[in-house]
């Protein structure tokens, strides 16, 4: 099992402490590339219930993935969240935050958040997870 990873948060001494996230993150070992994942199960099936339980299923399934390479999630160094409706996205974010707090722990890694438009017809998030496992 890989060693947990102890990154360098990259947060300049004289800007506001970010909120669940990093500025930057330094880390060296392994680097492990997981593609946005949805808010679908293993039969391509989008979870239901909106937005809070679609984040929860595509972060379930960007852990599956870390596993697949022996990572876990706190290993993640960078996140990209991209979202269909940035408003949802702020009303829900008192408990999108619980479910990521329970699913990753208290990994804050560099994140980027993005209002778009996804592929998949109803999808309403997709996040992308690069980790870095220690030497």
């Amino acid at each position: 099992m890989p060693e947990p990873l102890n990154p360098e948060p990259l947060n300049p001494k004289a800007w506001p402490r970010p909120l669940g996230y990093s500025n930057g993150v330094a880390a060296t070992g392994r680097q492990v590339f997981v593609a946005g994942q949805i808010g679908w199960d293993e039969t391509e099936t989008l979870v239901e219930g909106g937005l809070v339980e679609q984040v929860a299923q595509a972060l379930r399934n960007c852990i599956a993935v870390l596993a697949e390479a022996g990572a876990r999630p706190e290993h993640v160094v960078r996140m990209n969240w991209y979202v269909v409706d940035r408003d949802d996205y702020r009303a829900c974010r008192p408990e999108i935050g619980a479910v990521y707090r329970e699913l990753m722990g208290p990994v804050y890694p560099a994140m980027s958040l993005l209002q778009v438009g996804l592929l998949e017809p109803g999808a309403l998030v997709e996040i992308e997870v690069t980790a870095v496992i220690p030497d």
